[in-house]
Parts: C-alpha cells; sequence; structure tokens
C-alpha cells in the first residue's frame, strides 16, 4: 500500500494552491462540454443536470464513492492505470480534491500499428475529481493511500466541541440607581350629593 501526498488547507477561502486555478479550468471545460451537448439536443430545456453529469463522465473518467461514518469520511476514487506518486489529494475544511496527472507520454512501442491513426477514444490521462462535504473535516487528521487502482482518503470530522455553538455569558450589572418619579398625593375630591346637582 503507497501513501499519497496530502496538501492541507486550513481555511477554506484559502485558494492560492495552483490545483484550485487548475480545478477552475477543467470545470469550465465540463461546462463548455455541457453546452455542447444541450446544444446537440437542439437547446431543449429541462435536462441541464443530465447534461452536466454527462459532460462530468466524459471528461473526469474516475469513479467514486463517500462514504459518512460517525466520526470520519471515507472517499474512495478508482485510479487505474495510475501510479501513486502520480496522484495528489487537496483537503480543505469542506472538500477533497482529487488530481491524477499521468506522466508518461504517449509513445510508439515496438510491434505497434504504422498507420495513421483515424480516430481514437484515448484522452488525456489527467484528471480531477472534487467532493464537497456536508461537515467540516480536521485537515490535520485526513490520510489517503493508493492500492491496486483504488484511492482511499479518510478524512477525521471536526471536532464535536469545535462544531457546537459556543455559549456566550452575558454579564448583568445593576442599573444606575436612579430615583422613581414621585406617587402623586391622593386629592381629595370633595363628594357632592346627587341632591345637590
Amino acid at each position: 500500500m503507497s501513501e499519497v501526498k496530502i496538501q492541507k488547507v486550513a481555511q477554506t477561502e484559502d485558494r492560492s494552491l495552483p490545483v484550485f486555478s487548475e480545478l477552475d479550468q477543467f470545470l469550465q471545460r465540463i461546462r463548455a462540454r455541457a453546452f455542447d451537448i444541450f446544444s446537440g439536443r437542439d437547446r431543449a430545456q429541462g435536462h441541464a443536470i443530465d447534461d452536466w453529469l454527462a459532460a462530468e463522465r466524459e471528461l473526469c473518467g474516475a469513479a467514486g464513492e463517500l462514504v459518512e461514518r460517525d466520526s470520519e469520511f471515507l472517499l474512495n476514487v478508482a485510479l487505474a492505470g495510475f501510479a501513486a506518486k502520480e496522484v495528489a489529494v487537496t483537503a480543505t475544511p469542506r472538500e477533497l480534491i482529487v488530481r491524477a496527472c499521468s506522466s508518461n507520454e504517449a509513445k510508439s512501442e515496438p510491434g505497434g500499428h504504422d498507420g495513421t491513426v483515424r480516430w481514437s477514444e484515448f484522452r488525456s490521462n489527467d484528471l480531477y475529481r472534487r467532493v464537497a462535504l456536508p461537515e467540516d473535516i480536521d485537515v490535520d487528521q485526513v490520510t489517503a493511500t493508493f492500492r491496486n487502482g483504488l484511492l482511499s482518503i479518510v478524512a477525521a470530522k471536526a471536532e464535536a466541541a469545535a462544531r457546537l455553538p459556543v455559549k456566550v455569558d452575558v454579564a448583568t450589572q445593576p442599573a444606575a440607581a436612579v430615583p422613581l418619579p414621585a406617587k402623586p398625593a391622593a386629592v381629595e375630591t370633595p363628594h357632592r350629593s346627587a341632591a345637590a346637582a
């Protein structure tokens, strides 16, 4: 079992690592492909999520599974054809990003074909997979292993105490002594008799 390099980003807002801009470019490619699929259906409405998922499957190629346990998340991603040194994981408090980048270039193998390739379903071996998490994780407690083409990432949930609302005691100070207004003195009114009226 091989260890995988993990880049740990403590703040969700910190997007300074190159992987974030690379991922944004990759997501733009997915958007463009989803729009092409949409346009290919004569722009028929009501299939936006299907178009996005089809584009994502076409471009990502990495099947994955996220499992939530009591105290952690387990993310498995199938990365057949990659070595552990070609895989990097970036962890932020609310997401995991997997980047696999093949260092192998396409080479002509002895005994290969001599002709001109007219079409090919082979594509770039670079892939990204971003998984948003439903709860914060402790980025310092993220581990990743790679075995037989399967990347397994274990991300411990942030401590329960850190997620609980903080109780703030509000001290009450005695109010300054403000004299109350004097009670009006009882005024006696003469009773008039009904006969006098």
